[in-house]
C-alpha cells in the first residue's frame, strides 16, 4: 500500500486510535487480514469469522512488526478503533484509489471471471506496472484487499467483481470506481440465488452503469443479455466476439490436436494471429475479453497477440493440465461448476483425447436451485454425445442425476457410473486408467474433487482421500 500514517488512516476510516504512542508512525507494508502474512509496518484487519476472531492475533501480528491493527474494539497493542471493520476497509481501499488516480479495470460475469481476470493481467503487465486480484478473491473483502495492494509505481489495476444479488456489484464499484468496465456473459452461475437470468443481468449491468462518461463498456457481443447493456451505460461501448459486428473479434477459430485454442485476432488497429497455451474453445472469448481492454488502453494487435499467446494459467485449479509418467493425462478443472463451464470443459477434453480414451470425473453444480435437475441431466447426456469415453458422477443427488442423463441418453450411457465419493472415484480410476488417457476432474468448489486430481497426480502413493 501507498505509506499512510496511523493518523491518516484513522481520519479516512473515522476511527479512533488507542495504545498508540506515535500516530505520526506509517504503515509501509501490506493490509493484511491473515495473521501469518503481517510483517514490518504491515496493517492488520481483524474480523471476526465464524470460528476464528481476528482480535486474538492483534499481540502476535504487533510483535511481527505490525504497525497497527485495524479493528473494532480495544485490543492492548496499537490499534485503529472502528464501529464496522469491512465498512472501514473499504472506505481506505477507496481513498487509496481516488489518491492514486490509477487507471482501474473491473469485470464480472457468470463464468470466466478469473480466467479472464488473469489474461487481462498478463497482457498489460506487458506495457506497465498492474496489479490484480489474486484468485477469485472477488467479494467485499478481497477487492479492497487488492486495491491497497497497488502502489504509486501501479498504472493498472484489474479487479474481479462477483455478486450473489442485485447491488452488489454496485457496492463494490462504489468502493472502487472503475474507468473500464467489462462484462463476460450471463449464465447460470447462483441462478437459484439470483431467481433468474434478468435478475442476474440487472446485477451484472451494474457496472456499466457506474462507468463515467469518458470511460469504455466492454460487452459480449455473443450474449445478447450482455449486448441489451449498451442501453445502460454513458461511457463508450466496445464489442467483443464472434459476431462480425465485434469492435475486437476472433476469425478462424480451430483447436490444435492438443486442444489448445487458436485464431486470427482482429481489431480496429489491425490483426494479428493468436495460439493460446490454454485449453478449451471457451478460452477464444475469455481472450477477446482481455484483447478489448488492452486495445483500449493503446496496446497493438500484435502485442496483444504475443501476450495472449505466452499467457498461462495464474489461478489454481482451473484446467490445470498435467501429465504423468505414464502418459495419463490429469486436467484439474475442480475450483469451481456451472453449467457453462461444465459444458464448456467437457468440449476441451474431447478435442484434447484425440484418439486416446477420455473420463469426465463430475460432482454436483451448486446454486442451481429449480434448475438443478435439468441442468445435472443435460450435462450428463453432452459427455455421451461428445463421445466422452466413460463419465464418473461423484457425490449424491446431483450425481445420480449426472449419471442418469448419460444413462438416458444413449447405450454409451452404459459406461457411466455413479460413486458416493472422492476415496471411491479413486479407487475406481486406479484400477481402470491406461496409460494415455485423459481425465478431467471438475464440480463446484464444495465438492473438494480438486483432491480426486491430486491422488491421481501422486503417482504411486496410496492412502485415503477425505470424502466429500
Amino acid at each position: 500500500m501507498i505509506a499512510l500514517s496511523l493518523a491518516e488512516i484513522a481520519e479516512v476510516v473515522g476511527g479512533q486510535t488507542y495504545d498508540i504512542p506515535d500516530p505520526s508512525v506509517r504503515v509501509t507494508g501490506p493490509v493484511v487480514r491473515d495473521s501469518r502474512e503481517a510483517g514490518p509496518g504491515s496493517l492488520f484487519v481483524a474480523f471476526v469469522g465464524e470460528r476464528v476472531d481476528g482480535h486474538d492475533f492483534a499481540r502476535q501480528v504487533v510483535e511481527a512488526g505490525a504497525a497497527a491493527v485495524l479493528a473494532s474494539r480495544p485490543v492492548g497493542v496499537p490499534a485503529i478503533v472502528v464501529e464496522d471493520v469491512q465498512t472501514a476497509l473499504g472506505a481506505l481501499a477507496r481513498h487509496v484509489v481516488q489518491k492514486l488516480g490509477t487507471t482501474l479495470v473491473a469485470l464480472t460475469g457468470s463464468a470466466g471471471k478469473t480466467s479472464t481476470k488473469d489474461l487481462i493481467a498478463q497482457v498489460l503487465q506487458r506495457k506497465a506496472p498492474t496489479v490484480w486480484t489474486p484468485g477469485s478473491l472477488n467479494n467485499e473483502i478481497g477487492l479492497p484487499l487488492t486495491a491497497l495492494g497497488a502502489t504509486e509505481e501501479t498504472k493498472f489495476l484489474v479487479l474481479e467483481m462477483g455478486a450473489r444479488g442485485v447491488g452488489h456489484i454496485r457496492y463494490l464499484a462504489d468502493l472502487t470506481p472503475p474507468k473500464i468496465g467489462l462484462v463476460l456473459n450471463v449464465g447460470s452461475a447462483h441462478i437459484g440465488e439470483f431467481g433468474g437470468r434478468d435478475q442476474i443481468a440487472r446485477a451484472k449491468g451494474e457496472l456499466v452503469e457506474v462507468l463515467p462518461e469518458e470511460g469504455a463498456a466492454i460487452l459480449n457481443a455473443d450474449d445478447p443479455l450482455v449486448r441489451a447493456m449498451a442501453s445502460r451505460t454513458k461511457a463508450k461501448v466496445i464489442l467483443f466476439g464472434e459476431s462480425g459486428e465485434a469492435d475486437v473479434r476472433a476469425e478462424n477459430v480451430r483447436l490444435t490436436d492438443s486442444g489448445q485454442p487458436a485464431f486470427r485476432l482482429q481489431t480496429p488497429s489491425g490483426a494479428s494471429d493468436v495460439t493460446m497455451r490454454l485449453y478449451g474453445e471457451h478460452h477464444v472469448s475469455n481472450a477477446l475479453a482481455a484483447a478489448a481492454v488492452a486495445h483500449e488502453l493503446g496496446m497493438s494487435a500484435e502485442e496483444i497477440a504475443t501476450a495472449l499467446s505466452e499467457a498461462g494459467s495464474l489461478s489454481r485449479w482451473r484446467m490445470e493440465v498435467t501429465e504423468r509418467p505414464d502418459g495419463v493425462t490429469v486436467v484439474n478443472d475442480a475450483y469451481n461448476a456451472n453449467p457453462e463451464s461444465m459444458r464448456a470443459a467437457l468440449r476441451a477434453l474431447a478435442a484434447m483425447g484425440n484418439g486416446r480414451r477420455t473420463w469426465a470425473v463430475l460432482g454436483k453444480m451448486a446454486e442451481l436451485g429449480d434448475e438443478a435437475l435439468a441442468e445435472h441431466d443435460a450435462v450428463g447426456r453432452l459427455a455421451v454425445r461428445l463421445n466422452v469415453s466413460k463419465l464418473v458422477a461423484v457425490g449424491g443427488r446431483e450425481a445420480s442425476w449426472l449419471q442418469l442423463g448419460a444413462y438416458n441418453e444413449g447405450s454409451w450411457g452404459e459406461e457411466s457410473v455413479h460413486v458416493s465419493d472422492a476415496q471411491a472415484a479413486v479407487d475406481l480410476l486406479r484400477s481402470e486408467l491406461r496409460p494415455g488417457d485423459v481425465v478431467l476432474v471438475k464440480a463446484s468448489r464444495s465438492v473438494g474433487l480438486e483432491s480426486v486430481a491430486q491422488a491421481l497426480l501422486d503417482s504411486g502413493v496410496e492412502g485415503e482421500v477425505a470424502a466429500r
